[in-house]
């Protein structure tokens, strides 16, 4: 059979992903989709809008089999560990497709820009340490070296967002030496950063989100941009408690952590390099708002991405010895599975004898250090909802979402 696999955060899930989701069963000719999603932290360092039991329940209704977790340590990383731990998620589950969205949508740009890129592995990074010591930040860096030693070769284009995520799946399924299938489909309509709506259908989570948080503004302005059980799943969300997860409602949190912390163990948290400690100490005195600190913190080399995820590691108190013992070890550590249709569990039980990585269904079941660190993480999360209007799962108390067209 033709298992489908899916990287996604669906922060919340929107037309633009249902194009994705379709699109991609046709295109791969799909029996069974798997997605391992980002939980409640994601890969640019923000806290994701809502639960990852709610972004669940809008996947499955969109017609996903398996949800599966992708675990913190690999969530809130850089595009290349980003990648690595879910290509080798989806590659365990024996997905024998996966495919990704883009700017450029033809994926054979991606194993070209992959082969040279290993091919001239050398001189890349010679010249990405020569940009670094003028103060750029590592992605304008690799970004800037690659476009100019591939000029005049009609190669991808690595400027753009999806674009770069996608390379890194390629590279990762590679290096894996997987027979997973890779593939594309182009992204339309609106862009990864648009912030606002230009389509009638079609906008971009980044949008949908500034309206919700930013502009305030009410659910009728976004519903032609998303399916209904997206819709409700946010309504519900916002009816119980009253708001939406943003950086603004961690801030307290972050500020009492930096200004009650000394510079020592500020430099402990992975990710805070090159004195950072004192620059983000001394630009929290006078900034009492989170943007205010954000944008009194940024450098040139210092990007507001690589900021937010330094941000969300001192939140969460991640060290930096945690986090390279758990990066350290290349297998897997668990499957957390969040979600699953009939067919999702049936194919569940007809791997699960096959696979030598734990499969995570209820989390007393774990007391492995990586996945504990999720379960702060969702602790973290559910911190800024008032205590009578929570909507959260107990994260020791909770199964995976079954979800039966049939009973909805």
């Amino acid at each position: 059979m033709n298992v489908l696999g899916l990287i996604v955060e669906y922060n919340p899930f929107h037309n633009g992903h249902l194009y994705h989701l379709q699109t991609s069963i046709k295109k791969t000719n799909a029996d069974l989709v798997i997605a391992v999603m980002s939980g409640p932290f994601l890969q640019r360092g923000e806290p994701a809008l809502v639960s990852k039991w709610a972004r669940t329940t809008m996947a499955l209704k969109a017609g996903i089999d398996l949800v599966v977790e992708l675990p913190h340590v690999y969530a809130t990383q850089k595009a290349e560990i980003f990648a690595d731990g879910a290509v080798r998620t989806l590659d365990s589950l024996g997905v024998t497709h996966i495919c990704f969205g883009s700017e450029n949508g033809d994926i054979t740009p991606f194993i070209e820009a992959n082969t040279w890129l290993s091919n001239n592995e050398t001189e890349v990074n010679i010249r990405i340490k020569e940009e670094l010591k003028l103060g750029k930040s590592y992605p304008r860096s690799f970004s800037e070296v690659y476009t100019s030693l591939t000029q005049n070769k009609d190669m991808l284009d690595l400027s753009k967002p999806n674009n770069i995520l996608g390379f890194h799946y390629t590279q990762s399924a590679s290096r894996l030496a997987s027979s997973i299938k890779m593939d594309t489909i182009q992204r339309i309509s609106a862009n990864y950063h648009d912030i606002f709506i230009k389509d009638k259908k079609i906008a971009s989570a980044t949008a949908i989100r500034h309206k919700l948080l930013i502009e305030k503004a009410s659910f009728e302005s976004i519903s032609n941009y998303l399916p209904d059980y997206s819709l409700k799943e946010l309504r519900l969300h916002e009816e119980i408690n009253g708001k939406f997860h943003s950086w603004d409602d961690y801030y307290p949190y972050l500020k009492y952590k930096i200004i009650t912390e000394d510079s020592l163990s500020l430099k402990d948290i992975f990710e805070c390099e090159e004195g950072l400690e004192h620059r983000i100490k001394k630009c929290m005195i006078n900034n009492d708002s989170f943007q205010g600190f954000l944008d009194a913190l940024k450098t040139k080399r210092y990007t507001r991405t690589r900021l937010q995820r330094l941000l969300t590691h001192i939140l969460l108190n991640t060290s930096k010895e945690f986090m390279s013992e758990s990066l350290a070890n290349k297998d897997l550590p668990y499957l957390r599975i969040l979600g699953m249709s009939p067919a999702g569990q049936q194919y569940l039980a007809q791997i699960k004898k096959k696979l030598d990585i734990p499969i995570i269904t209820n989390a007393r079941q774990s007391k492995n250090e990586v996945f504990l660190h999720d379960v702060l993480a969702s602790r973290v999360h559910e911190l800024v909802l008032h205590p009578q209007g929570k909507t959260f799962r107990d994260e020791f108390t909770a199964t995976p979402i079954q979800y039966n067209p049939d009973n909805y």
